[in-house]
């Protein structure tokens, strides 16, 4: 793993929502090339603005970035490709997005505190589609926005682990702002189908985590 990034950092989070039925609907050999063509996608992407791939687990992605206009113009430029690509079947991939930005103590086990926690809560909380943002992260991007992006103020949410945050939404050439709440402490998923994905979102974010403090440590043959 390449050296990690010091002082202020922005995370990023990202996987597709929806994936076990979108599973169903496409089937094992057409979902894989979906999934491959995602990854493909977001590696590309956030690689070109200085991203750092910290890990992956199924279809979720971790990356860092050294500034947060990088990486929301990172996330736009990858939602804009993945709006644009021809999926299998007419079946959209919808990707959910969440960024935050903090100064992480970098130790022997690699970046230490709650950032990256709040960074995979604000990723939770949102839809396929969205890129949501924490208040650190809009006050640092300032009115330097990437061309077709607008700032919508979603108010303070209730996150698991790290309580409130005020989040906002990036909405991308002229798309609405998503018409359901965040999935936050306060909006417990209803029918089956959503219970399970809740579920499932969990525990990919606790593998990343875990993933994320194991992997991050500095390899020998980076020191």
């Amino acid at each position: 793993m390449s050296q990690l990034h010091g002082g202020t950092v922005t995370f990023v989070f990202t996987d597709i929502e929806g994936s076990t039925r979108l599973l169903q609907e496409l089937g094992d050999a057409a979902y894989g090339e979906a999934v491959a063509t995602h990854r493909r996608i977001i590696r590309e992407t956030f690689g070109m603005h200085g991203g750092t791939e910290i890990d992956t687990q199924g279809d979720a992605f971790f990356f860092s970035f050294p500034r947060a206009r990088d990486a929301v113009t990172a996330a736009v430029g990858a939602q804009r490709a993945l709006r644009d690509h021809d999926w299998p079947g007419g079946h959209a991939v919808r990707v959910r997005m969440g960024l935050h930005t903090g100064e992480p103590h970098v130790g022997d086990e690699g970046y230490l505190g709650l950032d990256v926690v709040r960074a995979a809560r604000i990723s939770a909380a949102g839809h396929g589609g969205q890129i949501l943002i924490s208040e650190t992260t809009r006050a640092l991007l300032g009115n330097q926005l990437p061309d077709g992006v607008q700032v919508h103020d979603l108010g303070e949410q209730s996150l698991k682990d790290v309580q409130h945050e005020h989040i906002y939404e990036l909405s991308v050439d002229g798309a609405p702002v998503a018409a359901k709440p965040l999935k936050t402490e306060t909006s417990r998923p209803g029918t089956f189908e959503e219970r399970m994905e809740a579920r499932i979102t969990s525990f990919v974010e606790e593998k990343l985590e875990r993933a994320f403090e194991r992997r991050s440590k500095p390899q020998p043959d980076d020191q």
